[in-house]
């Protein structure tokens, strides 16, 4: 391995949490690491389905429904171990039968013995007790998965919030995906990463049904970097709820949608000082089919435009920087169906082939779908001077 270079092996299943799955994959390569995500019994090309698995107050434990399709870039049977420098293990349900399979906990074995950093959140503990390796290791979990813990032999620490991480030598364990932005910076830093310029404040621009990846994976990439990030909808107030979409191809002639996880929003859309941010990023999904017709939500990019900050958006997302007509003269793309609304606005369309070819202009990102989120988040710390140094 280079200087430099780092490579990282993400091990799955059916049914892993759609987050867990999808947010290291993309934001550690956003930064320069290379992930290969395998699958024991897949191949490179193959799926696994993903749950998506939420907390609400009206139960007494998370729900799930289905959530994307996961497409694997490498094969399990062809891993070669002295290859990578770190393991991250997802949760959801996989890790139940991914625990019994021995291929798996040999493998991880493999990573404890050599002392390489492994990562596991949420239910993924339940592997790492199979392999043997939390005895005497302080580590954390979903709460459900303490008793296999303790039983095995760890000190447990309680997560008194789902956003818990905690390290204990080249382990670092979390509760939930709630708590991704510091478990991944764990993870960056134990990989010997060094992250500079992340005094920044980027403000994300919401509406229900929003596609669901689309605003978690850059979100909490680019907390994990230590970036200080708001989320915000118009008539929507900090600590609601943003209803997400997921939009994923499954032989159709165009996208499916089902409902995703809840998200969060962090700020008032009425008390915004939009002058604070330093950057301005717009989802896509259904949301800006309506965020487009808001005059506050026009306003509101036209100033972001006027003063030279940079503007991300994806998919969809580049319908409202059409309605605020700020693509005049510009160069972009968007998701294929966005290129009436591009072109009529006098920019010059891209063609995004493949789907997650990204493109910067000025200060101006624009990204075809969440495939090519990697590079559309590389590309908005370029703008920003943020760095990840290994």
């Amino acid at each position: 391995m280079a200087k430099g270079e780092r490579r990282v092996l993400l091990v799955l299943g059916d049914y892993v949490e759609d987050y867990e799955a999808m947010v290291p994959f993309q934001a550690l390569q956003a930064y320069g690491v290379s992930v290969d995500a395998v699958c024991p019994g897949k191949k490179a090309g193959d799926i696994c389905r993903t749950a998506i698995h939420q907390l609400s107050p009206a139960h007494q434990t998370y729900s799930e429904s289905r959530g994307h399709n996961f497409a694997l870039n490498a094969t399990f049977d062809d891993i070669e171990f002295n290859k990578y420098d770190g393991l991250i293990i997802p949760g959801g349900r996989a890790p139940e039968y991914l625990a019994l399979d021995a291929s798996v906990l040999e493998l991880v074995r493999k990573f404890s013995d050599s002392g390489k950093p492994i990562a596991s959140i949420c239910h993924g503990q339940l592997v790492l007790a199979a392999a043997g390796l939390v005895k005497g290791r302080k580590c954390t979990a979903f709460p459900a998965v303490r008793p296999v813990l303790v039983a095995a032999g760890a000190y447990w620490v309680e997560p008194e919030t789902m956003l818990a991480c905690v390290v204990d030598g080249n382990i670092i364990t979390g509760a939930t995906y709630e708590g991704h932005p510091e478990f991944i910076r764990l993870f960056v830093k134990a990989l010997g990463g060094n992250i500079t310029g992340s005094d920044r404040r980027i403000l994300f621009l919401c509406g229900d049904f929003m596609e669901d990846y689309e605003v978690i994976v850059p979100f909490q990439s680019l907390q994990a970097l230590g970036c200080h990030v708001d989320a915000v909808c118009p008539k929507k107030k900090a600590g609601e709820i943003c209803a997400t979409a997921v939009h994923d191809f499954e032989g159709d002639q165009t996208y499916s949608e089902k409902p995703g996880h809840n998200f969060t929003l962090t700020a008032d859309f009425e008390a915004l000082d939009v002058s604070s941010y330093d950057a301005l990023v717009i989802p896509g999904g259904r949301a800006p089919e309506y965020l487009a017709l808001d005059e506050k939500v026009i306003a509101l990019v036209k100033q972001i435009v006027e003063a030279r900050k940079p503007i991300a958006s994806i998919c969809h997302g580049q319908q409202i920087l059409a309605a605020a007509g700020v693509l005049q003269g510009k160069k972009c793309t968007a998701y294929p169906a966005v290129k009436l609304n591009v072109v009529l606005s006098g920019a010059t369309w891209l063609e995004p082939d493949p789907i997650d070819r990204c493109f910067t202009d000025g200060n101006l990102v624009t990204g075809a779908a969440w495939p090519g989120h990697p590079e559309f988040i590389s590309q908005l710390m370029t703008l920003l001077d943020i760095r990840v140094s290994f």
